[in-house]
């Protein structure tokens, strides 16, 4: 049953529920001329033009709760015992017959284009154009306003679409549990992120995926595993993507059809309404709003990445499809965080080192040089806003070290950065086959001596080693007490510096469990997760508070994975 809660709700029916919809993608941008009045459409088709097609989501069949979001239900102002309403379940899980006026009986899904660390390509698009690429097994089916704030809810798993390429479109119940996880996570770090409302799965419903046995070491899947079918719904303010953004100018500049540049003006308009219109003031020419769109994206996109580093995540496929143009974290699929520290950490089997943990800001910079391209088209015959436009684009590096120095130096409690003190920490720490979280928790605490950090070691510590630890523990306090008080560092740092990460090997035995009908884990990682920066109580820390045992390292599934889901 779902959690319960004392906080009071108006919205504690499926008739209120609908009331709070609102569809501004539906309303003032355009469908695909080719789609159908209904939404019956779920077969992989070109789509040459309009932001959006029209489509039903697929029913699961038999659909049982699994888990929701009690802080994301109570920011909606949303009754907990919504979770278990009839008409709410079975929209939420794939039934969109049961929407009441004023809501809508389909729901839509977008197209966008790819680039992979820059490069343009359409070689996963079956039509070779990049016509069929786009949301292929997601399906919004609610936007609307809940205390004030616009929200869509979009099916992660929801059948198929024009865009699907083939498939099922469907998810298994591994990769629903991981994303419902990871995004409440997220959010409770202080990361910008969607954010999950609901998951449900069918037991009645399997779909056959590629996956690992039991103790393969393999790189790639090595059996295929039946898997309970799920979705999870997950909120965002849009689902904006540069990508989409991108096919818009990409047709644009090849002049694909009469209204393609009239596409894309509209789509980057309601990009600014839906994301950034509480710091653009809408009296502004379009021109001006465009620049301080493109500088307000660098800001988050900076800002988000230096995030993503702080806590140890990684996305592992950091294309342009999977960057929010609402600057924030948007498809956790090969996702991975950082235990035993390692820059070039990528959990992720088809990806590249261009995607590994330290090397996100540089990934990021090539999608923001694809966001400033969809721009452009805008602003050809000005030749003024296009150098500006440019500085922007030039300045991204620098940004994007501002905001890393400005992020190390925090981790470390210090006033102003230091380079060589980071640099030697992280080099310390490689040494050490330090745990990343464990090791910046313990550096919280601002230890005189080294025995505190050895908790966080994956091997044993030398003589030698010990001793450039010293040196480096001596030099940062002595930089910590000239202009600061020691307990109010500390405090700082607490708050930077989770308690607990998330550990694969520990979510595993969660999406195990879950496929055999037993949520418990589930529930219990909600609720360690719900609060990263407090330190956990003894009998939880027992379990989450700890080094990544031997047998897990090399593991397939669990230190490396596939985006099978």
């Amino acid at each position: 049953m779902p959690a319960s809660s004392s906080a009071s709700s108006s919205t504690d029916t499926f008739a209120s529920f609908a009331e709070h919809v609102d569809y501004s993608l539906l309303e003032t941008l355009h469908p695909d001329p080719e789609s159908t009045a209904t939404g019956d459409d779920h077969r992989a088709r070109q789509v040459t033009s309009g932001h959006y097609v029209p489509v039903t989501p697929t029913p699961l069949a038999a659909p049982q709760y699994v888990a929701h979001s009690d802080s994301l239900f109570s920011e909606l102002g949303l009754s907990h015992e919504l979770v278990v309403d009839d008409s709410f379940q079975r929209l939420f899980s794939g039934d969109i017959s049961v929407s009441r006026e004023p809501m809508r009986p389909y729901g839509w899904a977008t197209g966008y284009a790819l680039s992979i660390y820059g490069t343009e390509y359409d070689q996963q698009c079956p039509f070779g154009n990049g016509n069929g690429y786009g949301d292929g097994r997601a399906i919004s089916v609610f936007e609307g306003l809940f205390q004030g704030r616009r929200w869509e809810m979009q099916l992660k798993g929801g059948g198929p679409t024009p865009y699907c390429r083939g498939a099922d479109g469907r998810a298994v119940l591994r990769s629903s549990v991981r994303e419902f996880l990871a995004q409440e996570f997220m959010h409770a770090l202080g990361v910008p992120t969607s954010r999950s409302l609901t998951l449900y799965v069918s037991h009645d419903e399997n779909v056959r995926r590629p996956w690992y046995s039991g103790a393969s070491q393999s790189m790639d899947p090595d059996i295929l595993v039946d898997n309970p079918a799920a979705i999870t719904t997950r909120v965002a303010p849009s689902f904006l993507r540069v990508g989409q953004l991108e096919l818009f100018a990409r047709r644009a500049r090849r002049e694909a059809h009469p209204k393609a540049h009239q596409e894309l003006q509209m789509i980057v308009q309601h990009l600014i309404e839906r994301n950034y219109r509480e710091e653009i003031e809408p009296s502004l020419p379009f021109t001006e709003q465009i620049l301080k769109l493109a500088a307000l994206f660098r800001g988050r996109l900076t800002a988000l990445v230096a995030d993503w580093i702080r806590v140890g995540y990684c996305q592992g496929n950091f294309n342009s499809d999977n960057c929010a143009a609402g600057g924030f974290t948007l498809d956790y699929g090969p996702f991975g965080f950082c235990e035993l520290f390692d820059p070039r950490f990528q959990p992720w089997t088809g990806g590249g080192m261009h995607f590994a943990f330290f090397n996100q800001p540089v990934a990021a910079g090539r999608n923001y040089q694809t966001f400033a391209s969809t721009l452009k088209p805008l602003l050809k015959d000005q030749p003024e806003a296009m150098t500006r436009l440019e500085r922007l684009e030039d300045g991204f590096k620098a940004a994007m070290q501002q905001a890393l120095d400005n992020m190390w130096s925090h981790k470390l409690g210090l006033m102003d950065h230091s380079p060589e003190l980071v640099s030697e920490l992280l080099q310390l720490s490689v040494d050490s086959a330090a745990d990343y979280t464990m090791l910046f928790r313990e550096l919280s605490a601002i230890p005189e001596h080294l025995a505190p950090l050895k908790r966080s070691f994956y091997r044993p510590s030398s003589d030698q080693l010990d001793a450039r630890w010293m040196q480096w523990l001596q030099q940062w306090r002595r930089q910590l007490g000239q202009n600061s008080d020691l307990q109010e560092v500390s405090s700082s740092m607490l708050r930077v510096n989770p308690a607990v990460t998330w550990r694969e090997w520990l979510i595993a035995p969660a999406y195990t469990q879950a496929s055999e009908g037993d949520y418990s884990l589930v529930h219990e990682l909600q609720k360690v997760f719900s609060k990263p920066y407090d330190s956990l109580p003894r009998d939880l820390a027992a379990r989450y508070d700890q080094r990544k045992p031997e047998q897990f390292f090399n593991a397939g599934g669990i230190s490396h994975y596939s985006c099978s889901s």
